[in-house]
């Protein structure tokens, strides 16, 4: 047997050992590393990051569960042994009809870890200060130096027509430049193959149900990082990128930013709707640019519209209207009114008399209107601002009586008082709306720390995956999150940099990755691991829905809240290995 022979042989008898504490086949030897021309190979869980210079694992053999219509995630992995840098291309070889994506795993900078966490909560210890494996390049293709790794993400989906049983998949790692300038005697490329037993089982996964997730797209934000003019042709085919991105990871309810919703007043703010003064207190209203954004996200799968607030955020939470700008084709202009006026004054109320009617017509020709999810205003808190918020509200209540409102209040005294139709608390009080009988959203937003659930830089990826069996057993009714691509110096109108800096600017109060979860690339977004992660947990929401599994299940018990619950990859793969059982 040549070396060429017994390396691929030693790659299929490693199909005997299983990672992620999965138990070996009786009496077999643990894998061996696979090492050749100066590669070190191994494969790794959709779990666990692997950083520039993480020890290389003895795992070149992977055995994943699947429900029939899945999406699965592994990572491919890579050591530069040699002195000179590795030219490594990942390709992958799956059942016929299985879907097969392979992107590179890029690095980006944390100069520090997130503050206000156990550090048996974080991930990246003896990494991090450093470069942190995060966004995906849709680059089959790792140019790496000496001793360092590379990574390659492959998404594997599973058909629902597909047998169910072990199928195979082939991972192979071809080093493309394999030997130094000065050797040419061996120019061949050198390749290493791993194995992938996916074992699917009967279960065909079904669409989640009743249970919408948004996450607050932002327009300026697109136009900015790519120097365009906002509406303009090349900035709908980004928009569409972007919210197609966003339902293809479970997000069913798409942000319209049909008014501006900032805190700071920017030069070119996100203001879809077109507004013409008239004369004094009248106006006309052009929904064509907001009727396009809706029709973007119907086609692209979406199940609900979320609606911009109608008043400021905090801190003056409901106390001044919305700041709404004249625009026609051609350019913002000013603001319609003084942005210090009364949220319930004369001059708003006018404009809400002729807004609200023309609003609603637009809804209805578009056949959203029960589609349609609307705020009064966000995240209203203390004394002062629920009185401003329960005049707010109330003059929504006379003026559009057909409009429902949901907004982010924590204060459980919007539990008991009702005065949101649907309140979205915070995680960290959502028990407290729970005990009050009062059925409530989720949301997190820099905070919780701690022990909570988060979707940070340094959020163990076994931990973000647990979001969905949280929103599952806890009863949440909804989940909200702000930040899915704001790129903006925080509250500022000067466009940053994600790929340099992801707490935008404002480190520590701006936790690492909270403020997005994609990158801007060339012709729309990148996804990050956190994303695909994140993606997986609502589809785990879908996988307990189709078993049949109930809140109250033994299986569960073990989460108690959005900070008590289990947290490591071998709960995740024994709980998921008891459902596919049961089916």
């Amino acid at each position: 047997m040549n070396r060429r022979d017994a390396i691929r042989g030693l790659a299929l008898a490693g199909a005997l050992g299983k990672v992620e504490g999965a138990p070996r086949a009786s009496g077999a030897e643990g894998p061996k590393p696979l090492e050749r021309d100066g590669l070190r190979a191994w494969l790794e869980t959709s779990l666990r990051r692997v950083y520039p210079t993480s020890p290389p694992r003895e795992a070149p053999a992977l055995e994943m569960l699947a429900a029939r219509n899945e999406r699965l995630s592994l990572q491919a992995c890579f050591r530069n042994l040699e002195t000179n840098s590795a030219i490594v291309r990942c390709d992958v070889s799956a059942p016929e009809g299985w879907g097969v994506r392979v992107r590179r795993v890029g690095f980006v900078p944390m100069q520090h870890l997130d503050t206000y966490t156990p550090k048996e909560e974080l991930e990246g210890i003896g990494f991090i200060p450093g470069l942190c494996p995060d966004p995906l390049y849709d680059d089959p293709r790792a140019h790496v130096g000496p001793e360092s790794n590379g990574v390659f993400w492959v998404s594997l989906v599973v058909p629902e027509g597909a047998t169910p049983g072990v199928h195979e998949v082939r991972v192979k790692l071809t080093l493309e430049n394999r030997y130094g300038y000065t050797d040419f005697t061996r120019p061949e490329p050198s390749a290493i193959e791993m194995p992938v037993r996916v074992d699917v089982r009967p279960l065909v996964l079904k669409p989640r149900q009743d249970f919408p997730v948004t996450n607050w797209i932002s327009a300026d934000s697109i136009w900015e990082w790519y120097r365009i003019k906002p509406c303009s042709e090349e900035f709908w085919r980004l928009a569409e990128a972007y919210i197609r991105d966003l339902v293809s990871h479970g997000v069913d309810v798409i942000y319209t930013p049909m008014l501006n919703t900032r805190h700071e007043i920017l030069v070119r703010p996100a203001q879809l709707l077109k507004v013409k003064r008239t004369g004094p207190d009248r106006y006309e209203f052009d929904f064509g640019d907001v009727r396009r954004w809706v029709r973007i996200a119907k086609e692209a799968g979406a199940n609900h519209l979320e609606w911009p607030h109608f008043f400021t955020p905090a801190p003056t939470s409901a106390r001044h209207p919305q700041r709404i700008f004249e625009r026609d084709d051609e350019a913002i202009g000013p603001m319609l009114w003084a942005p210090e006026i009364p949220a319930t004054g004369d001059v708003y109320r006018a404009f809400l008399s002729q807004f609200l009617p023309a609003f609603k017509a637009f809804l209805e020709e578009e056949g959203v209107l029960d589609r349609s999810l609307f705020h009064c205003a966000d995240e209203p808190d203390g004394d002062v601002q629920m009185a401003d918020y329960r005049k707010a509200r109330a003059m929504l209540a006379e003026m559009a009586p057909w409009m429902k409102v949901m907004d982010a209040m924590s204060d459980p005294r919007f539990a008991t008082e009702r005065l949101s139709d649907m309140p979205v608390p915070s995680i960290v009080t959502a028990p407290a709306f729970t005990q009050a009988d009062c059925p409530a959203w989720a949301y997190f937003c820099c905070g919780p720390r701690d022990r909570y659930l988060q979707r940070l830089l340094d959020t163990p990826l076994s931990k973000i995956r647990m979001a969905g069996w949280l929103f599952y057993k806890l009863g949440a009714k909804g989940f909200l999150h702000w930040g899915y691509n704001y790129w903006f110096v925080f509250c500022t109108s000067k466009i940053g940099d994600p790929f340099a800096d992801a707490s935008v600017g404002a480190w520590p109060g701006m936790p690492y990755g909270d403020a997005f979860v994609v990158y801007p690339g060339p012709d729309g977004p990148l996804d990050s691991i956190r994303w695909e992660v994140f993606a997986e947990s609502l589809q785990d929401y879908a996988l307990l829905q189709s078993a049949g599994v109930k809140p109250d299940d033994p299986l569960l018990a073990g989460i108690k809240d959005y900070a008590d619950f289990p947290k490591s990859a071998d709960w995740l793969a024994k709980a998921r290995r008891e459902i596919l059982a049961r089916a």
